[in-house]
């Protein structure tokens, strides 16, 4: 099997953070975002590919743990590492500072894949995702 995690570095930009210079809570989904996409590009099923394969993975769960705050500016590094793929797709994320390597955030993310066909939802991983991952089905 291939590697499962993916990390993605990013400077907190301005209009992410709220007026004392912190990042709104709800942006650390827009970095986790940017994570998931790096580690489904890395094995060739990202957005497009899953659009081709007639199924759609929509997010059903979002587990975050605020540790420290990010700041304007701050250099983060965000990894995402899948955890589980039967059934679901579990992915992990942690945000560390770029510079101090002191982690500030952890979380989930739970995505179901969905026919597009039919708009049902699967109850096993299709097996076009299966292939991706390089596990024999």
């Amino acid at each position: 099997m291939i590697d499962l995690t993916s990390e993605v570095i990013i400077k907190i930009p301005f209009q992410d953070v709220d007026i004392m210079g912190v990042v709104w809570h709800g942006n650390y989904l827009r970095y986790f975002e940017e994570s998931r996409a790096a580690l489904l590009d890395k094995i060739d099923y990202g957005y497009f590919a899953m659009k081709e394969s007639g199924y759609a993975w929509p997010i059903v769960d979002v587990r975050v743990k605020y540790i420290k705050p990010l700041t304007l500016h701050q250099l983060v590094r965000v990894r995402a590492k899948l955890i589980a793929y039967e059934c679901n797709l579990k992915l992990e994320y942690e945000i560390y500072d770029a510079c101090s390597g002191e982690r500030t955030t952890r979380g989930t993310t739970t995505q179901v894949a969905l026919d597009m066909r039919n708009n049902e939802m699967c109850y096993v991983t299709p097996g076009v995702l299966l292939d991706k991952l390089g596990v024999s089905t």
